[in-house]
């Protein structure tokens, strides 16, 4: 079940960064990000509920778990956010979406930092 974890929250990374530099480097939030993101976020769920049923109680009440349970709240805010702004078709919006989009991966990759040192140490 670790293989499958790693693989998913590996995917996630790339799908979320995909998703996140190609809009920024394209200058507007557009349709196919909006897939890729949810995309990335599901995969990060799927890999931090694998590695949470490897873990011995769950859940931890530390730096990793709270930053990664940070990170799935504003990854699925962010996903929620991206949607609405496609749906209002708000060009200005779109166009500044990346400020929020590059945040929410900056956080992100706390726990997926983290994450691996803790695995490597572990």
């Amino acid at each position: 079940m670790l293989l499958y974890a790693v693989i998913a929250i590996n995917l996630a990374l790339v799908f979320y960064s995909i998703g996140v530099w190609s809009e920024k480097l394209q200058g507007t939030l557009k349709k196919w990000h909006l897939v890729i993101f949810w995309t990335g976020l599901a995969f990060d769920t799927l890999g931090t509920s694998l590695m949470s049923e490897l873990a011995q109680g769950g859940f931890k009440f530390n730096f990793h778990g709270i930053t990664g349970l940070l990170a799935i709240i504003l990854m699925l805010v962010h996903a929620l956010w991206a949607t609405y702004v496609l749906i209002r078709n708000d060009e200005r919006a779109k166009s500044s979406f990346h400020k929020f989009s590059i945040f929410v991966w900056v956080i992100w990759l706390i726990p997926f930092i983290s994450g691996a040192i803790l695995g490597m140490a572990g």
